[in-house]
């Protein structure tokens, strides 16, 4: 029985639980309660363990506690949606129990799970029970239970998994909106998914796999000397670095040619740059090709044929690390934080070309690109948020999935940091239109909390899946209507939809009505769809506006 876990060991630990819960990504998806296309808590959950594996695989640890703190960071960098945040906080927790240890037994272990518990617990504003902060707490009190009666660190593990697995199917009945649906908590799962696999990696019945195929691992392996060069199809490691021509530019066709060309391709981008690793016997015309997308900034070029003839003869192989200095350099430009040139700065988040376009017609200073089905991570809010050239910077989440991810970037930069409690996109939208950059801080945010109270959002989608939610028979396929979160209703008719939902305008007796439609309807049909409105509130300021938004056919704002 393993009593003790060091560096290595914790570190092939998470790279297992990072396998183990890419491998269940859509059976926890699948658990979302609304038939909504918003069944994200697994694809959350992996990405931001994902950012931790990523980590892991660039560094050896000599102490555990340095394994641990790298993790607990790229989590919090990486945190994605609610669940993902909480997920970074009970890994933050474990962290800060474990500073300074270079290894850590039962005890030890155990307390760092309560800790990461306790962690998670202080950091939500309004902790619900049935979810993934019930299973971890109860599963973090039976690994110290069993600790405390001198079990091994084995054990331990089985008592916490027992008692969390007890959880996990317990919370159908301990969250009224999870027992309506017949459906245990997603967030409980990915994280007992995650906690098995932890214990399978310290038993030795799993191991990571590797990453990729990237050439220097052959390189370190004690196999090496055997590995014949005739086995290298491709001899020429390719990596190089493009500035886009525009941020939306289309790399598939970019993509296709470089796999007919070469294998191991991997393409990496942002709205400014994209990153090509590819192996390829005709580097030239990769490169070639993809300066077509835009201007070629950086290339490395390495042949691993000659490179491995020559670790075979003793020699030190020949090597560009420029490329990785320069980039390192041009991060560190991409993270610096803008001087402020003004007191007040907004960063808003939303998708959708027409909305991007509206936030910046009315003074958003960034852009976050994500929303419903995409939850931005801490990171990449945090970026943009660094890049406002203003001393304090309001956060426009419009979605309450990214308001923790949001929240997690006040300790994290120089600036100050306020983020307003906009839950959806026309939420936002009404407090731009209300900052007043004149007014002081206090008054300001009272301004824009009145503004955000008095706006009503109406969201049209569609059903991803059959299901029977409080009361309601949902058919996949059928238009689903939701006012201030709730389901209104789901039809097969799109007029028939808009005239229940005008029903239920009613009762806030409307003075602005603004009908934002997304990416899959033409303007006709929204003006068509429209004046089912128009009709029913013919005093009220009815506006249609191309938001292009994916996932919602509609955004309705009702104030």
């Amino acid at each position: 029985m393993r009593d003790y876990i060091d560096a290595a060991a914790f570190k092939e630990m998470i790279l297992c639980a990072d396998a183990a819960l890419h491998e269940n990504i859509q059976k926890v998806n699948e658990l979302n309660v609304f038939p909504v296309p918003d069944g994200d808590t697994g694809t959350n959950m992996g990405l931001t363990l994902n950012n931790a594996a990523t980590e892991l695989r660039k560094k050896n640890f000599v102490s555990l506690d340095a394994a641990a703190d790298c993790v607990a960071s790229a989590l919090l960098r990486g945190a994605r949606g609610n669940s993902g945040v909480i997920l970074s906080l009970l890994f933050r927790g474990i962290s800060r129990r474990l500073k300074g240890l270079e290894s850590a037994g039962t005890v030890e272990f155990a307390g760092a799970m309560s800790d990461g518990v306790e962690a998670a617990y202080k950091a939500v504003m309004k902790p619900a029970e049935g979810t993934i902060l019930t299973v971890s707490r109860l599963a973090a009190a039976a690994a110290v239970e069993a600790a405390n009666a001198g079990a091994s660190l084995e054990n331990a593990l089985v008592c916490a998994i027992k008692a969390g697995d007890e959880a996990l199917e317990n919370t159908v009945n301990m969250n009224p909106v999870l027992k309506k649906a017949g459906v245990i908590d997603a967030g409980g799962m990915g994280y007992m998914i995650i906690l098995k696999a932890m214990l399978a990696s310290l038993r030795g019945e799993v191991t990571a796999p590797e990453e990729g195929g990237d050439f220097s691992a052959f390189a370190e392996s004690s196999a090496f000397d055997v590995f014949d060069t005739e086995d290298i199809t491709f001899a020429f490691d390719t990596v190089f670095i493009v500035r886009k021509k525009t941020p939306d530019v289309d790399l598939e066709p970019l993509r296709k040619y470089l796999s007919s060309i070469g294998d191991s391709l991997v393409i990496g981008d942002d709205d400014e740059a994209f990153k090509v690793h590819v192996h390829t016997n005709i580097p030239g015309n990769a490169l070639n090709e993809a300066q077509k997308y835009g201007t070629l900034e950086l290339a490395k070029i390495e042949n691993m044929r000659t490179q491995h003839e020559d670790l075979l003869a003793g020699k030190k192989a020949q090597s560009t690390d420029d490329l990785e200095q320069i980039e390192k350099e041009l991060e560190e430009q991409e993270n610096a934080v803008a001087a402020p040139e003004k007191e007040f700065g907004v960063v808003t988040v939303c998708a959708g070309a027409g909305m991007e376009a509206l936030f910046r017609e009315l003074g958003a200073d960034g852009i976050v690109t994500g929303g419903q089905t995409m939850n931005p991570s801490t990171d990449d809010i945090l970026k943009v948020i660094n890049k406002t050239p203003a001393s304090t910077v309001f956060v426009f989440p419009n979605n309450k999935n990214i308001t923790m991810a949001a929240e997690q970037c006040i300790p994290l930069t120089e600036k100050k940091v306020i983020v307003m409690p906009t839950k959806t996109v026309p939420q936002g939208v009404s407090a731009l239109l209300n900052f007043n950059p004149d007014e002081g801080e206090e008054q300001m945010v009272s301004t824009m909390q009145e503004a955000i109270s008095n706006v009503h959002t109406a969201m049209i989608t569609y059903a991803a899946r059959d299901s029977d939610f409080d009361g309601h028979n949902i058919h996949a396929g059928e238009y689903l209507a939701l006012l201030d979160g709730a389901l209104i209703g789901s039809y097969t008719n799109i007029k028939t939809l808009f005239k229940e939902l005008s029903w239920a305008f009613d009762e806030f007796d409307p003075e602005f009505i603004t009908v934002y439609y997304g990416e899959d309807v033409k303007e006709d049909e929204a003006n068509e769809s429209a004046q089912t409105i128009i009709g029913c509130f013919p005093d009220a300021d009815v506006s249609v506006v191309s938001g292009g938004q994916p996932v919602y056919y509609y955004m309705i704002s009702v104030e």
